[in-house]
């Protein structure tokens, strides 16, 4: 059975950085396409970003060029370089695989506040 452990989240300012990271180290992984979803109190679950198997990244408009999704196959890790930080990306952030079966990771709790 898959298991992501997301790590990484926690308090910072606005106009600060943080990075997530999300390792699959019971996965294939090179295979896989990785996103990373948010999920803000009171709304629905969104994409933030995702990357193929072949590096191609996508992003939602609200963090374009302030966000960047890697991927390190050989550590089977999917990071989330999260920088200039507003207060409505607050959220708990979720990892998600998708290859021969989904899997989601746990949360972690990412918190832009002064």
């Amino acid at each position: 059975q898959v298991h992501l452990v997301e790590s990484g989240g926690g308090l910072v300012q606005p106009g600060g950085s943080l990075r997530l990271s999300c390792a699959a180290p019971g996965s294939i992984f090179f295979i896989d396409t990785m996103s990373w979803y948010r999920q803000a109190p009171g709304k629905q679950r969104e994409l933030v970003a995702t990357i193929t198997r072949g590096e191609t990244t996508v992003y939602a408009d609200s963090v374009k060029g302030r966000f960047t999704i890697s991927r390190d196959n050989a550590k089977k890790v999917v990071y989330l370089q999260m920088n200039s930080l507003k207060p409505e990306d607050t959220a708990v952030y979720y990892c998600k695989q998708e290859g021969l079966k989904t899997s989601w990771g746990q949360g972690t709790q990412v918190t832009v506040s002064s």
